[in-house]
């Protein structure tokens, strides 16, 4: 099962990178024990970079679309984030508002770039706050922003096309937040295109 969710990684440097990823999750073998995932982050990415470097995260589960959409694009600021738990590393910072969250540490790596893999053991784990849920708006943000993320490896007009399908439940079935998170992801996208054609 493929975890939709916020990552949080932090550099060697100490600086902060919030980005969407989609984790494996590979359940424990006993009852009761912490899950595990396998991350797969692309080459070039500031979380394959930070993964390779310090080796720890989190994984943030939440149902704001718009953090999301935002943190595919890149503008997402570092102002609240708390350490995980107590005894956890530094370098395990969590979203302060979230539903769930995962503190990992990468204790494998594999794979062969431009994506890596990398198994990732559950040191921690929290429930934040209740998880409101989603809607046909909230999925089709999601689709759009991990379209987002594949400029430059899908072709432009299967991206389009898309977009084009995933607009219809975001105009039937949004509330403002999901709405403008669309809206700010097909901005970023169009954007990208256009640079990639005249450049």
């Amino acid at each position: 099962m493929i975890l939709e969710s916020i990552i949080t990684t932090i550099s060697a440097d100490g600086e902060v990178n919030i980005a969407p990823l989609g984790p494996i999750v590979l359940p424990g073998n006993s009852e009761g024990e912490l899950p595990s995932f396998c991350l797969r982050p692309y080459e070039g990415s500031r979380t394959c970079a930070n993964l390779l470097s310090v080796g720890k995260a989190v994984i943030n589960v939440t149902d704001d679309v718009l953090l999301l959409a935002k943190s595919a694009i890149g503008h997402v600021s570092p102002d609240g984030l708390v350490c995980a738990a107590e005894g956890a590393s530094k370098q395990h910072m969590r979203l302060k508002d979230c539903h769930r969250w995962f503190a990992v540490d990468v204790i494998e790596y594999s794979g062969t770039p431009p994506r890596h893999e990398m198994l990732a053991k559950c040191i921690s784990e929290g429930i934040v706050g209740p998880f409101f849920g989603f809607n046909r708006a909230k999925h089709a943000v999601i689709e759009a922003a991990i379209l987002a993320t594949r400029i430059g490896l899908i072709d432009s007009e299967e991206v389009l096309r898309s977009i084009s399908e995933l607009r219809i439940p975001v105009e039937k079935t949004s509330g403002p937040d999901e709405a403008m998170a669309f809206e700010l992801v097909v901005q970023y996208i169009q954007d990208k295109l256009t640079a990639t054609t005249t450049s």
